[in-house]
């Protein structure tokens, strides 16, 4: 006879990042809980702080505080969440440093790279602190063309606040080849200005006519 399948769909109302660093003696620190925007599986940009409620960033916290020492973790941890219907869905965990957290190397007081070195070589951690009050990140594939968006750098940083980091790949359609942080220092910033901003960057690296984003 035949089996009967059944399908379950789950509405996801937002994507979420927790990170935290932990020493081998289990001291650990946790960074900032992010937001963040996945298309067909792949990360593209994030938004740090998540806006989400006081106690469901921290019951995210804690999920990544308990899945470290739960592993024996050492060095920085990453766990994609999703919420739904109010609760939070565990996705995907990454025992490394991860592309959620690239924002910490602008955007707080240790980069995830830092206190993933001071974890390994058990050193005291560095503070996770947010080093403003709003700060976007958004991941930079090969264009369509085959062209190198490092050709069209100085467009990019023509864009005030606009952090631009390229990993020396070869330029191929839809590799990932980069990212680009905005910080929310200029007076008047807040979320959605911050994230234009950096989007605007972003495009400009992908050759998109972007305008210049307050």
């Amino acid at each position: 006879g035949g089996r009967l399948g059944v399908v379950l769909f789950v509405r996801l109302d937002r994507a979420l990042g927790g990170v935290g660093g932990r020493r081998p003696g289990g001291a650990a620190v946790l960074y900032p809980v992010v937001e963040t925007v996945q298309r067909d599986g792949v990360f593209h940009e994030s938004i740090a702080p998540a806006a989400i409620s006081p106690a469901l960033a921290h019951e995210a916290e804690e999920i990544a505080r308990s899945v470290a020492d739960a592993i024996d973790c050492v060095g920085i941890l990453a766990v994609e969440l999703f919420v739904a219907n109010g609760r939070l869905l565990t996705n995907e965990l990454a025992a490394r440093p991860h592309n959620t957290a690239h924002y910490t190397i602008e955007g707080c007081e240790t980069s995830q790279f830092e206190n993933h070195l001071r974890a390994v070589c058990d050193l005291p951690l560095g503070a996770t602190t947010l080093t403003a009050s709003a700060v976007a990140t958004v991941n930079v594939f090969g264009p369509a063309d085959g062209s190198d968006p490092s050709d069209r750098l100085d467009e990019a940083l023509s864009i005030k606040g606009a952090h631009v980091h390229m990993y020396g790949k070869p330029a191929r359609r839809g590799r990932k080849l980069g990212h680009v942080t905005v910080c929310a220092h200029t007076r008047g910033d807040d979320r959605e200005s911050t994230l234009a901003r950096a989007r605007a960057a972003a495009a400009r690296l992908a050759g998109v006519s972007a305008p210049v984003a307050r």
